[in-house]
């Protein structure tokens, strides 16, 4: 039967405009079908959004002709470092230094603002012969037959491909629609969002300081300015959130510290309250879900995103050649090969996330000590460090092409 694309893609957000240009690459025809209106994404105005990219996803976007026109605006991350400590009293005795001069590879990863990774996308998504964007429509139904599904849209309009991936978030409607369930559970933890104005040069390194209630992540940006990800929990952030600019920065001063000079506010202030949500299925026949449709955990070690472009990654490829092998690549048996290449890793980082912020979101006095013993140990040990610096710029793992920088 004819179709209207190839592969329907519900989500305009990052992962699904990224899935949709490694798939134009590949041949398929995509449609892109994103909720919000044309122009809501990628504004010029700086908000101080931004996503620490691991190197093994800088390689994709550069793969699927992306980073030309992110790279200029890019910060990047070259040095991180992890301590534990209390608000006011500084870290602690023993810090945890991942260099990247000890790799081959480069910066670990580069900090990029969302207004240019999202404007960069959706410009690259509207040049594509074999891509078409959809703005400001949502889907209302969705039906799967033997060789097509079939969505209905709010305008009702409706659209036929081989296939469906939802991009569409933790609260995926096509998850819901398909009858996949989820399971996870609330982290009793808000993140607040920020970007930041500094007197002294950052030099490009990351730091990640463990406080009981919750992590704070200072991520470098282009500039003397820096992303700040500040956990609390939910009673807490709510209450700073309410608080005047003045007020807010208070409260963050003793949590930050002196180390990069006076600091004031940058863009807007953001909120995200945490849970972990994990689908029990990625796939179904003729679908297939991909990032936080697929998975939203902590963001403790900042893999949300880095793991959503993985999922791109892998499934473009097993699409790709399920097709030059002549395949019906809509179909289960196919679609399962994306969830068994994901879900070891998925089920990897959730437990690794879910133990990291047991271990460090306490003020526990022997979960202190073995803390500081922990991060003196791996520090001391260059080979194990080596390990950890790898894996946060992504070059672990059975990686997809499309992240080892090479085409599918």
């Amino acid at each position: 039967m004819t179709h209207d694309a190839d592969i329907l893609i519900v989500g305009g957000g990052l992962n699904g405009p990224a899935l949709g240009l490694a798939l134009g690459d590949a041949g398929f025809t995509v449609t892109i079908i994103d909720a919000l209106p044309a122009g809501a994404r990628g504004e010029d105005a700086f908000d101080g959004r931004g996503y620490a990219l691991a190197l093994a996803s800088q390689r994709l976007l550069k793969a699927i002709g992306v980073w030309s026109a992110v790279g200029d605006h890019a910060q990047p991350l070259l040095d991180i470092r992890i301590s534990d400590g209390r608000a006011g009293e500084g870290p602690g005795p023993f810090v945890l230094e991942f260099d990247h001069a000890e790799i081959d590879e480069g910066p670990m990863g580069f900090m990029v603002e969302d207004r240019f990774l999202s404007r960069a996308l959706l410009d690259n998504v509207r040049a594509h012969p074999k891509v078409t964007l959809l703005d400001g429509e949502t889907v209302v139904a969705q039906k799967v037959g033997p060789a097509s599904v079939t969505l209905t849209l709010g305008s009702g309009k409706t659209l036929t491909g081989s296939m469906v991936v939802g991009c569409d978030g933790r609260r995926s409607g096509t998850a819901e629609r398909a009858a996949i369930g989820r399971w996870g559970h609330d982290y009793g933890q808000t993140s607040l969002v920020c970007a930041i104005d500094h007197a002294l040069p950052h030099n490009g390194v990351a730091h990640q300081f463990f406080m009981p209630p919750g992590p704070l992540a200072i991520l470098p940006l282009p500039g003397n300015q820096s992303s700040i990800v500040w956990t609390e929990t939910h009673e807490d952030a709510a209450r700073i959130q309410a608080l005047s600019d003045a007020e807010y920065l208070e409260v963050l001063r003793p949590r930050f510290g002196d180390f990069l000079g006076e600091i004031s506010l940058a863009g807007k202030r953001f909120t995200y309250p945490l849970n972990l949500t994990v689908a029990n299925s990625f796939v179904a026949d003729r679908l297939a879900l991909v990032g936080d449709a697929a998975h939203g955990m902590h963001p403790i070690a900042g893999q949300g995103l880095n793991a959503g472009l993985k999922d791109v990654g892998a499934l473009a490829e097993v699409l790709t050649l399920a097709k030059r092998r002549g395949e019906d690549f809509g179909r289960i048996d196919v679609l399962e090969r994306y969830q068994e290449w994901r879900r070891f890793d998925v089920t990897s980082m959730v437990t690794m996330t879910e133990a990291t912020n047991r271990l460090f979101s306490n003020d526990n006095p022997i979960l202190r000590g073995v803390r500081e013993i922990g991060l003196g140990v791996v520090n001391a040990m260059p080979g194990l460090r080596r390990g950890f610096i790898r894996e946060a710029a992504g070059l672990t793992g059975d990686l997809p092409k499309l992240l080892q920088g090479r085409q599918i």
